[in-house]
């Protein structure tokens, strides 16, 4: 079929009268959000529901394939919009615990301490912040205080909770540090209220809390503090709940070992200093994809890393170990010993089992978004 200049300029405006019809749409879809966003938090409902939005997902993926429409292509765009919704409905918040009286972040001024602020006093708490310069003034600020939350760098942690011996004897106490045993271990021992160890695994950068994982250590007194697990489960966060030592050796793999890897990949490049831009021109967007996790800790707080790498006891064992692994992989390419690289190349397969084959799934997706967005300069 031959299409002529003139039929071909009537394609393209009914493909924009559609277009223009897509962003209304979008902004009607908007504006209900929000109500739906009033809604839950007038009666408490968690922003994120996985049930709802994964039915709606499949409803609108068959309903895509009955009309010979690709479901990836469907699901794609919802998810894009639903992640804008969640953030319409980020506004305000139902209060679990209307009666306490103050909330005190110490360290609040911090970067991530200021996201517990925002989002306490989104939920309508009266909150307070402890800095440095506010010390001379802490029996006051802590007067009062239904709970503390404790935001310091790691290096300071034990020595701040070591301060809290004279917190109201209800208070509930808790701490978001990227270690756990030793942070709950000091907060059981200065205090002999209801206390809590957090990990908030994001950064200072998330947008929400929507779908971010928040790690829970129990301490004592579970019942006293439930109401804040409520709260954070309204602000769209996922709780996983895990005992305090597995939540430090689960780090040294999720945390430690990652970042190091990617200060030493960085170091190295940096030594060796090849052509950055050009490095990106030739990649692929899987290899853009792995380039910017390393390009991107490079943009933030030295001190932050050192802390999460050089403070978890099990660090330099765990990297030592890696290390011998990267040696002993080493020798089988100084030896051109390809049989036994693919051997242990398959063994390792074997273990990752099922994972190996939804990395894929999920992999592809995530580089069909920075081929489009184009995360390289040209």
């Amino acid at each position: 079929m031959t299409i002529s200049p003139s039929a071909l300029a009537e394609l393209r405006i009914q493909i924009d009268a559609i277009d223009s019809q897509m962003v209304e749409l979008l902004a009607q879809r908007a504006k209900l959000t929000v109500q739906v966003g009033q809604y839950k938090s007038q009666v408490g409902l968690p922003i994120y529901v996985p049930e709802r939005e994964a039915e709606l997902i499949a409803k609108r993926r068959q309903q895509a394939q009955d009309r010979g429409v690709s479901p990836v292509l469907v699901e794609d765009l919802l998810r894009r919009i639903m992640r804008e919704s969640y953030h319409t409905q980020n506004v305000n918040y139902l209060c679990t615990n209307p009666q306490i009286k103050k909330i005190v972040v110490v360290g609040g001024y911090g970067a991530l301490g200021s996201i517990f602020v925002d989002m306490f006093k989104r939920s309508g708490y009266p909150v307070t912040v402890l800095g440095q310069q506010d010390w001379s003034n802490a029996a006051e600020i802590f007067e009062d205080a239904g709970l503390v939350l404790v935001a310091v760098p790691i290096k300071i942690t034990e020595s701040i909770i070591a301060k809290l011996n004279n917190l109201p004897a209800d208070c509930v106490l808790v701490d978001i540090t990227s270690t756990k045993q030793k942070p709950l271990a000091a907060m059981l021992n200065v205090h002999q209220g209801p206390v809590l160890g957090l990990h908030p695994m994001f950064g200072p950068d998330v947008s929400s809390l929507v779908k971010q994982v928040v790690v829970v250590c129990h301490g004592r007194d579970e019942s006293k503090y439930e109401w804040l697990l409520q709260q954070i489960r309204i602000w769209g966060a996922m709780l996983q709940v895990v005992d305090a030592q597995e939540h430090d050796e689960a780090m040294v793999f999720i945390q430690a070992m990652r970042h190091f890897c990617s200060f030493v990949f960085g170091a190295h490049l940096a030594s060796e200093n090849p052509d950055l831009k050009q490095l990106l021109s030739l990649s692929s967007p899987i290899y853009r994809l792995e380039l910017a996790m390393v390009g991107r800790l490079f943009a933030q707080d030295p001190a932050l890393y050192a802390d999460i790498i050089f403070d978890n006891q099990s660090s330099v064992s765990l990297l030592s170990k890696f290390n011998q692994q990267f040696l002993k992989a080493l020798a089988l390419v100084e030896t051109n010993n390809k049989a036994e690289f693919i051997e242990q190349f398959l063994q390792v397969g074997s273990w990752f089992g099922d994972y190996s084959k939804q990395s894929l799934i999920d992999s592809k997706k995530l580089l069909l978004k920075a081929d489009d967005d184009r995360t390289w300069s040209e």
